[in-house]
């Protein structure tokens, strides 16, 4: 009989265990699903409204003896929801033995993808056991340049200490991303840069600007090893190669490095000097400064580096010193054949031309050396005429940074010398077209060699010319050409200039030059040991501006 008693009761106990799983098993089918939307990246922790909508849990309620503290969808969505707000400390404390650089972990995964905004979209929770779940979700970034990228996660929960815990690991923040991976932003470049015209055209064919080209490259301007062209983001885990989860190639890769120069001037300049053994012939925009065009037949950087006598062409500066000082264009000058410094040497014009009484203006227009010399004696001293020439870009000594240069004078000798452009002044063919198109704008400005968005380096400051002396200039430039050295020849009409003709110092053959300026247009053109301006280099420019 006591028998009997125990089997009932054993078979009542029983059957309450029975009962008890089968009860835990279906109140574990749980439910969720939703959206969170996500403020713009870097939104603060508890700021801004962040929308979740889930189905509501039709399962019974847990019993609160068996059931662990709260349910996994909630645990979800409370991640959820610190996660679009970047809310690592929250995220952290529902994750179960988070590693030590969670946050870390999470901040270089945004550094990374670099998103404007996040948006989290989440799936049916799955139960996978008693004390555990699944939910997937998927990402939603919108990256630069790239769109909205989209991916698919899944999150895992389990009961942990009685709580529903994240189980974390790298590949919620991206499935390919394993324990010790992470995701790397990487810029793939074009290769080598070259330098290219304004329009990003490719250079002519013997334009004679190689050497500059080349220079820039030299000088870091063209990297060297190539310049990032769009972008990838790779997830790169220990032991396997990088894969690419994202890039952005974007449709025009650049050509290369732009510069100032214009295809159709260097063209023309180029086909200008053909057959010009030694000559160079520079062009730049007086408005700004830009370099249109560079023709070196010199060899190497000459018309950029080389110093050579700039002859009657230095006296546009000598004349702007003289305009600077009391006398105008129309002003009455002597021009004798011989002029005879008091107790010194004499100085001779161009095959002793004796032009007699002139203005101002006609003495520049037949680049009369007589008169610059005296009017610089009487009028002028050696430091009114550095000064001024200074301002157009030279400097004492001939130091590397600057275009021309000029040492004072040390007496009357070498001051009416330098009056017009022996003696010890020596300017580039560059410093020279910068002198003309100072004329043309009325302000002396350095030569840009790169276009408008490119580093220049450091430039030297702009130098305005008084308008009396800039609108003085541009009359005796503008006679040069209509009845002075330069007139009859076959430049287009409105063009304005100045001949020069210089002795190398070494007693060979002069050398040519002439500058001067058409339009927004200013330009240098030099020929070694060519002869007189008129007969050598007003011819270069003429073919020059007529190609145009």
């Amino acid at each position: 009989m006591r028998n009997r008693a125990l089997l009932a009761l054993v078979v009542v106990a029983a059957g309450i265990f029975v009962f008890g799983v089968a009860g835990l098993i279906v109140s574990g089918r749980q439910e969720a699903s939703g959206d969170f939307v996500a403020a713009p990246r870097g939104t603060p922790a508890g700021g801004g409204p962040q929308t979740l909508q889930l189905r509501p849990d039709s399962s019974p309620e847990p019993s609160p003896v068996s059931s662990p503290e709260g349910s996994p969808d909630q645990t979800a969505a409370a991640y959820f929801q610190a996660w679009v707000k970047s809310d690592y400390d929250a995220m952290r404390e529902l994750v179960d033995e988070p590693p030590d650089d969670f946050a870390d972990q999470h901040r270089e995964f945004e550094d990374a993808a670099l998103s404007k905004s996040l948006r989290i979209t989440v799936g049916d929770l799955v139960r996978t056991g008693n004390e555990t779940a699944e939910i997937p979700f998927s990402q939603e970034r919108d990256e630069q340049d790239a769109g909205t990228w989209r991916f698919d996660s899944s999150l895992h929960l389990a009961v942990r200490d009685l709580t529903w815990k994240v189980v974390w690991t790298p590949s919620v923040l991206h499935p390919d991303i394993q324990p010790g991976g992470s995701l790397v932003r990487t810029e793939p470049d074009a290769g080598p840069l070259r330098p290219v015209t304004r329009a990003g055209r490719e250079f002519p064919q013997n334009s004679g600007a190689e050497a500059y080209l080349d220079n820039l490259v030299n000088q870091g301007v063209a990297p060297t090893t190539g310049v990032a062209v769009g972008w990838e983001l790779e997830v790169e885990n220990p032991g396997m190669p990088a894969k690419t989860v994202l890039s952005y190639k974007p449709e025009k890769r650049p050509a290369g490095v732009r510069t100032t120069i214009d295809y159709a001037t260097q063209a023309a300049a180029a086909r200008a000097l053909d057959g010009v053994q030694r000559g160079a012939l520079v062009a730049v925009r007086p408005s700004t400064g830009e370099i249109l065009a560079v023709a070196d037949r010199l060899g190497g950087r000459a018309a950029f580096e080389r110093k050579y006598p700039p002859g009657s062409t230095f006296k546009t500066i000598t004349a702007a010193a003289l305009l600077n000082n009391g006398l105008s264009p129309d002003s009455t000058v002597d021009c004798p054949a011989v002029y005879q410094i008091p107790f010194h040497r004499s100085i001779h014009n161009y095959k002793d031309e004796d032009h007699g009484t002139v203005t101002l203006r006609q003495a520049f227009a037949l680049s009369c050396n007589t008169t610059f010399a005296r009017l610089t004696i009487e009028r002028l001293n050696a430091d009114t005429l550095v000064d001024q020439a200074r301002a157009f870009g030279f400097g004492e000594g001939g130091g590397g940074s600057t275009c021309g240069s000029l040492r004072r004078p040390e007496n009357e000798d070498a001051l009416a010398e330098d009056s017009f452009g022996q003696g010890t002044v020596e300017a580039t063919p560059l410093c020279m077209a910068l002198v003309a198109a100072a004329v043309e704008s009325g302000e002396w400005r350095p030569a840009r060699p790169l276009a408008d968005e490119a580093p220049q380096g450091e430039l030297p400051q702009s130098v305005p010319l008084p308008s009396n002396v800039a609108e003085g200039l541009r009359s005796m430039m503008s006679a040069v050409t209509v009845d002075g050295t330069a007139a009859g020849s076959e430049l287009p009409q409105g063009t304005a200039g100045k001949t020069g003709t210089a002795e190398d110092g070494q007693g060979g053959q002069d050398h040519a030059w002439f500058i001067g300026y058409r339009g927004d247009l200013a330009f240098a053109v030099f020929v070694e040991h060519g002869g007189t301006g008129r007969g050598a280099a007003v011819p270069i420019a003429a073919r020059f501006l007529k190609a145009l």
